[in-house]
């Protein structure tokens, strides 16, 4: 995620998300239709499987410190098949989920993160299932008839509805009752989705955490007279009546936090990449024109990136997906399909290009290579930053010193406001407090090992490790590895630190004392 183009060079610190209460306790069940109520001897209320190995509780949580209430355990999430039934005038979808899942213990129940408006049924393999629904604590909690085995492939269905005008708080966040960055994104024709960094479990139920990576598929039924938007490539796209239904589907896992659909008047720009790869950009009808000028700068992006980094565009498609009216002053790394207000793909290149190439990063790191935890998510910004910075001054529109320094000089603001880079104050701060560090330590390394070692370092890491979730440990036990050195406490310095430290190749370069307000 970056902030848009002309919203400051400095954010004030803005508190979306405080840390919420133990997730532990259940409050405001709401009980669904009764299948098979019993339960298992062996359930333990931790989610923890018992050493005879029999039936228990799936976590509850994936004891994430920013967002403790966020993930499950118990299972690992194949698939996700959500609907949608778009209707003009009323806020409110008719939905539903199909959850292609495998047991990865021994389960007699397990949960979901949900914050949707209501759940009408839930089967499992088909057959109904008990159900409850812990509104403050944004669980649904799935008791099957029959215990799952540990291996065991099963289907989840859900029928339930969504409330687009829902932007409620989240837990353990009562102060902000609507929230900057609202995850429903209501247009006057339509809708799109902003679900970073907990905020997917609004438009379905499912195991909102990074590590658990999922195929999606969307299908969304809308007036004909409307384009349906999406991750991944369009399938299909028929007609009935009044009404088109299209499907998207990705053919790669992505986290859940990276998803988009939605519903509008949006054209269509398709157009090549590097090795023909299809690309598909969705543009509001009006601005269609002014935008596509940049648009069609995305294969030179792209061209530029895979030599840069020295790996292949890493998805099956990609695109951009211009919005009218706004997108919350931010742009996001959506899934092959990169979401800006449409402000952001007109302009001087100098201006706009960048930050499409920020996004662009971003598909290596935060969708293809995802982050372990919330705490880590400077490898997502801190990489998109970095390669933000060469695409520009290899464009000749910054220079590489200048722009570091300003940054080093910076860092002390920035540090003390969001907390350090690995140990962020508050979710908000996860999402845009390691740009500027990251990209320091980034630089920092790379002026130390050389180009090739460093660009090494950073291929091997992504290899290692794509397709899968990492963390602070693993770059450096790369970086380590691939540079025969210790950059243990080079790293961390900058990670974890509570002042900035000093700027290899620069010890001339001092960072200031931060503002006694920040």
């Amino acid at each position: 995620m970056l902030p848009a183009p002309g919203h400051g060079k400095r954010r004030r610190r803005t508190v979306l998300i405080a840390l919420a209460a133990s997730t532990a306790a259940m409050a405001t069940l709401t009980v669904g239709p009764l299948g098979w109520a019993g339960t298992r001897n062996g359930d333990t209320p931790n989610g923890t499987t018992p050493a005879n190995d029999q039936p228990s509780p799936g976590a509850r949580s994936a004891g994430d410190r920013l967002l403790p209430y966020l993930g499950n355990g118990g299972y690992d999430v194949r698939s996700y098949d959500v609907g949608y039934t778009y209707r003009p005038g009323t806020t409110k979808m008719d939905s539903s989920v199909r959850i292609q899942a495998t047991a990865t213990q021994a389960l007699s129940r397990f949960s979901l993160d949900a914050a949707v408006d209501e759940i009408s049924t839930v089967t499992v393999q088909g057959s109904p299932a008990r159900f409850t629904v812990d509104k403050k604590g944004e669980k649904l909690d799935i008791t099957p008839q029959q215990a799952l085995d540990k291996g065991r492939p099963f289907d989840v269905d859900i029928a339930y509805r969504v409330d687009r005008s829902d932007n409620r708080a989240r837990p353990g966040d009562p102060t902000s009752p609507a929230p900057r960055l609202t995850p429903w994104v209501n247009k006057k024709d339509g809708f799109v989705l902003f679900g970073q960094p907990d905020r997917s479990h609004m438009f379905f139920p499912a195991n909102d955490y990074p590590v658990d990576r999922a195929r999606f598929t969307f299908r969304i039924t809308a007036p004909k007279d409307l384009r349906a938007v999406g991750i991944g490539t369009q399938r299909s796209r028929t007609t009935k009546g009044d009404d088109a239904t299209t499907v998207f589907t990705t053919r790669d896992e992505v986290p859940t936090h990276v998803v988009q659909a939605g519903v509008g008047h949006y054209k269509e720009i398709r157009d090549r990449g590097p090795r023909g790869m299809p690309l598909r950009s969705y543009i509001t009808a009006d601005a269609y024109e002014a935008a596509k000028p940049l648009v069609n700068a995305i294969p030179g992006q792209m061209a530029w990136m895979e030599e840069e980094f020295g790996r292949e565009f890493p998805l099956e498609t990609y695109g951009v997906l211009g919005v009218a009216d706004g997108y919350l002053g931010v742009a996001l790394e959506t899934a092959t399909l990169s979401t800006f207000a449409v402000e952001g793909l007109q302009g001087e290149p100098d201006l706009r290009e960048p930050t499409m190439v920020h996004e662009m990063v971003h598909q290596y790191f935060a969708n293809e290579l995802s982050v372990a935890n919330w705490d880590t998510n400077w490898i997502s910004e801190g990489h998109a930053e970095y390669y933000q910075l060469r695409y520009n001054v290899h464009k000749g529109w910054r220079d590489w010193d200048t722009v570091l320094k300003l940054r080093y000089e910076f860092d002390p603001e920035g540090r003390a406001a969001s907390g350090p880079p690995n140990r962020p104050k508050e979710a908000i701060d996860a999402l845009v407090g390691g740009n500027n560090a990251g990209v320091l330590m980034l630089a920092g390394l790379r002026h130390q090992v050389g180009d090739a070692t460093f660009k090494k370092i950073e291929r091997t890491f992504f290899d290692r490790y794509r397709g899968k979730a990492a963390d602070t440990q693993d770059y450096i036990d790369v970086a380590n590895e691939v540079s025969g050195r210790d950059f243990t406490s080079y790293i961390t310095s900058w990670l974890y630190d509570e002042k900035t430290p000093p700027m290899p190749g620069h010890p001339d370069w001092v960072a200031p004392e931060p503002p006694k307000d920040s």
